[in-house]
């Protein structure tokens, strides 16, 4: 009778211990812990960082990577990678440039949307249809995104002054705190897709496909279907980071942006996504753009040159990419 309240405990103790084990494994638990170290360290480095107007920078100068990673969140789901999705995404700032002074705005729009669309099917279309790696088809077609981007501008920038075009860098005053409309489009981008993943059924065939493609395919699940329209959302959702890019410097570059694809894959892998597919989601990457942007900032204000910054963003995305394949190994087990 008197060992009661020990045994009590102890069964207590080892019913706890899983629960804890699940929270500190989990990919959020990390990044999370991550970003809040990242913004205690700079905000004792300088005391500017902490400013409204430097946090509002922050989340104004990770819009354009912020989105764009939300499209290479879909496609890593799937056990896939976008090389590319930068590319279409500048592409699409130079058509929308070129068709606004042809056609207006409004039809600029719709005319790259459907240009980003249909490069992103091509991607998918690839794929799924000729059965060939992602990494390979979109290495292939970045390639040509981007000679045909400089082609089609002449290497020539184009200056943007279109109100429509420029929209999403309009500040707009939240309770005192100074955004842009580009930051509201980011967090909409992020919540329907984090919806989609999380609340439909075409969201559970992405993790499927990403998960275990043979047993996806088993139990019904169209896996080429999926990965196509995954590519095709990756096109819709490059061609609101080109409008957004306008909005953030209104000036249609050919050059810009070009560690774009890999700054994405950088925020995806951060926030805790698996390369594998199947594990992750839209928040941690939310949480691994912020922790790039914090990084880069909190650098700049404490003096450090931006190729040593690039040094300690590729550090990072390095020890992102072991503990993935660690928590894989010890999962497995």
């Amino acid at each position: 009778m008197t060992n009661t309240p020990t045994m009590a405990a102890s069964t207590v103790s080892h019913s706890a211990r899983p629960g804890l084990s699940r929270i500190l494994q989990a990919p959020l638990f990390g990044s999370t812990i991550a970003l809040l170290l990242a913004i205690i360290v700079f905000t004792a480095i300088s005391p500017r960082f902490l400013a409204p107007g430097n946090l509002s920078l922050i989340l104004q100068q990770s819009v354009v990577i912020g989105i764009l990673a939300v499209a290479q969140t879909l496609i890593i789901l799937t056990a896939g990678i976008d090389l590319s999705i930068g590319a279409i995404a500048v592409l699409g700032t130079i058509v929308l440039a070129q068709a606004a002074g042809s056609v207006g705005a409004p039809v600029a729009l719709l005319f790259t949307l459907f240009v980003c669309v249909a490069l992103g099917s091509l991607n998918g279309g690839l794929v799924t249809g000729l059965r060939l790696p992602p990494f390979i088809v979109t290495l292939g077609t970045f390639t040509a995104i981007v000679a045909a981007t400089r082609l089609f501008a002449g290497s020539q920038t184009f200056p943007v002054s279109d109100p429509l075009l420029t929209f999403l860098g309009t500040t707009v005053n939240l309770g005192g705190f100074i955004t842009t409309y580009g930051v509201i489009a980011m967090l909409l981008v992020y919540i329907v897709v984090g919806y989609a993943l999380t609340q439909t059924a075409w969201g559970r065939h992405v993790y499927a496909v990403g998960g275990n493609p043979n047993a996806a395919l088993l139990s019904g699940v169209k896996t080429n279907r999926t990965i196509l329209s995954v590519y095709i959302v990756a096109g819709v959702i490059a061609m609101i980071a080109a409008w957004a890019a306008l909005g953030r410097i209104p000036n249609a570059d050919p050059n810009a942006y070009q560690n774009a694809n890999l700054e994405t894959i950088t925020a995806v892998v951060i926030g805790g996504t698996s390369l594998f597919g199947g594990r992750g989601g839209v928040l941690g990457t939310l949480i691994g753009t912020l922790i790039v942007g914090v990084l880069r900032n909190g650098l700049t204000l404490a003096g450090v040159d931006n190729l040593y910054q690039n040094v300690a963003t590729g550090i990072l995305v390095i020890v992102a990419v072991a503990v993935d394949q660690f928590m894989r190994r010890r999962s497995s087990r």
